[in-house]
């Protein structure tokens, strides 16, 4: 059973990287410092890698542009998108700890209703360090918090739970909206904070914001490959929601868990609905295709790895999707790009020497 504990919740300083993609000076750092100056940072650069990003002065950081990716990646940065947020993944790619933070630039530290500063990562390692409950739905939500537990009925045998792969926070201000409903709802701000964590149940699938979200890199890191999107592609802004899909699927197939809810951030500004819906205009469409591939897929049994599991499903991606569109066969190719970099990288030896210009190490 889940028992009550005020423990105080590990920094894991050496065992977290926090991955953050960037085509801008990263200023919004200071509000972040007390939280993250005890951690390394992984920072990817976008767009133009002749551009000078500054990071403040005190945090140890390594920063990666796109000549970084390809001289590390050679052939393989083709996998890496470029002028999106999903090359952030490359960060997961190099890091060499067990957990990932991933967080973007326009988002800033929130209050609770008490009016006081939400310690995002400290949450979002509660969230990792205790069990999930994937195979049957607890309705006082997450039975491992301090005040909760298991409700009556919930299966005994199930209370050990299943380790907990991903934690996927909220956001307060601006709500992570596709350009239509951006479009109507211009002036729509999130006030509500809800004090709960979740398990997403097994079977069901969910939108993943990248924006602020946390995993247990060594449980599930190569399923959490951000797609091909952005520049010379003809999507993006569904690179996060695509790694969501692959990843649950994956995590429902090996028995591993999927947090959502706390800790909230404050989302500070709203991205044009205008650019966003030339992004996302295939997008909508082809969601409506690939959300019901995601829900009917099985992967053989004799995938045991994460990395077996997502070459499986690459290989139906391209069967079944390519048929909806030639795009999703060149995103197929990319997910076993990506594997394979993914091996080459966190290969003994294989890892590239760290870049930290600036940085505090």
């Amino acid at each position: 059973m889940a028992t009550s504990s005020a423990k105080p919740t590990p920094l894991l300083k050496d065992e977290l990287d926090i991955v953050i993609p960037t085509i801008r000076n990263l200023d919004f750092l200071e509000m972040w410092r007390p939280f993250f100056e005890k951690y390394h940072l992984i920072i990817v650069q976008d767009g133009d890698p002749s551009k000078t990003i500054r990071v403040p002065d005190g945090f140890d950081y390594e920063l990666y542009n796109r000549n970084d990716i390809n001289r590390i990646l050679g052939p393989k940065a083709s996998c890496i998108s470029f002028k999106d947020s999903a090359c952030r993944c490359f960060g997961y790619l190099v890091s060499k700890k067990k957990y990932i933070f991933t967080i973007d630039d326009d988002c800033f530290v929130a209050k609770d209703p008490s009016g006081k500063d939400i310690n995002a990562l400290e949450q979002h390692i509660k969230n990792l360090l205790t069990p999930s409950t994937p195979h049957f739905f607890n309705t006082l939500y997450d039975p491992y918090r301090e005040g909760a537990d298991f409700v009556r009925g919930y299966p005994f045998s199930l209370r050990g739970g299943a380790p907990t792969a991903v934690s996927h926070g909220l956001w307060l201000n601006i709500p992570d909206y596709d350009a239509p409903t951006q479009l109507v709802k211009p002036l729509e701000r999130n006030t509500r904070y809800v004090d709960a964590v979740m398990t997403v149940p097994k079977g069901t699938l969910f939108p993943m914001c990248g924006m602020n979200l946390a995993f247990d890199r060594e449980l599930i890191g190569p399923a959490m490959y951000f797609g091909l999107m952005g520049d010379g592609q003809p999507i993006g802004r569904y690179d996060d929601m695509w790694a969501g899909w692959c990843m649950k699927v994956i995590c429902d197939h090996l028995g591993l868990g999927v947090k959502t809810g706390l800790p909230y951030i404050w989302h500070s500004k709203a991205s044009n609905p205008f650019v966003n819906l030339k992004k996302e205009y295939n997008g909508i469409f082809w969601q409506e295709k690939a959300i019901p591939f995601f829900q009917s897929v099985v992967l053989p049994k004799d995938c045991t790895t994460v990395q077996k599991c997502y070459l499986a499903l690459a290989d139906q991606v391209k069967t079944k999707l390519g048929e909806v569109d030639p795009y999703f066969i060149k995103l197929a190719d990319a997910m076993v790009t990506w594997i394979e970099a993914w091996d080459e990288v966190n290969s003994p030896g294989g890892k590239p020497a760290a870049k930290t210009p600036n940085g505090t190490s």
